[in-house]
């Protein structure tokens, strides 16, 4: 017994043998050209989005053109210009929509990001286009906004993340406040007839009532489903969300005080379900 006591003590003895080179291969953590800034996008290959833009364009990423998105253009029209004011961004993805109001004169932009990945690509754009008034920030938003440091800023950009929130009318709630002037959203919302038509219902299994600070409404769960084997998956961080109705949005923003309502970009057959912008504003 002694000795059974005696060897849960003694110094375990160490292996001198290296790792088989078939099981790991440290130069695979190392670039071995020149410096360019497609090494540094490389990093994430095939995991990208957005394209760059100008004087980066060449560069190999995804596909779609968020760095001039014409969505924060439009938003930029209807807040009379970005120039001198706050903002804070929640789920930047790649940094595309930060680097655009950046461009357009915003101040400074606060950016937060949950998905660790997304959050390094940020960085990665952030350092081959140069942003210098943009500061990504790596964690979850809502407690970001739930904290009573969260400053107060001129305007909330919150594109492509209500309709993957658990809770998404707790998110306008907080954004009412810290938001002083105008709150923007793209976003998807759910239709009864669009996921009957698309044959979506194993999509949203399910929809329950739930009430947020006095504002009663419907909860439309949805499930990523295989979505969740992406590398470049940007969604929530749960694996199910809470989509709300069109008109529930409405409602909700008018509910914490945004009772001025700007809509475009409505999109009733979007790929991925029915979407819209709104700029909300203070009455």
């Amino acid at each position: 017994m002694f000795d059974s006591v005696k060897s849960l003590f003694s110094k375990p003895s160490v292996s001198t043998e290296l790792p088989s080179p078939l099981l790991v291969k440290f130069n695979d953590y190392y670039v071995t050209t020149k410096p360019t800034p497609q090494n540094a996008v490389d990093i994430f290959k095939g995991e990208w989005s957005s394209s760059f833009p100008e004087p980066f364009a060449d560069l190999k990423a995804g596909g779609i053109p968020l760095f001039d998105d014409v969505r924060i253009h439009w938003l930029d029209s209807e807040i009379q210009g970005f120039e001198g004011k706050t903002v804070l961004e929640l789920g930047p993805l790649e940094g595309a929509h930060s680097y655009l109001m950046e461009r357009l004169g915003a101040k400074h932009v606060v950016s937060v990001e949950a998905n660790t990945r997304a959050y390094l690509k940020c960085l990665i754009a952030k350092e081959v286009l140069g942003m210098a008034r943009v500061k990504f920030l790596c964690g979850d938003f809502m407690e970001f906004l739930r904290d009573d440091d969260c400053p107060q800023v001129d305007i909330c950009v919150a594109s492509g993340v209500l309709y993957h929130m658990r809770n998404p009318a707790e998110l306008i709630g907080l954004l009412a406040q810290r938001c002083t002037s105008q709150l923007f959203l793209w976003t998807h919302y759910y239709d009864a007839e669009a996921v009957t038509s698309h044959q979506w219902q194993s999509r949203f299994p399910s929809s329950r009532q739930a009430e947020y600070a006095g504002f009663k409404h419907t909860l439309y769960c949805q499930e990523y489903g295989e979505a969740l084997q992406w590398g470049g998956f940007c969604g929530g961080t749960a694996e199910q969300s809470n989509w709300l109705s069109r008109g529930d949005i409405i409602r909700c923003l008018q509910h914490f005080g945004f009772g001025e309502q700007k809509i475009s970009f409505d999109v009733y057959d979007h790929p991925n379900g029915p979407s819209f912008a709104i700029v909300a504003g203070r009455k």
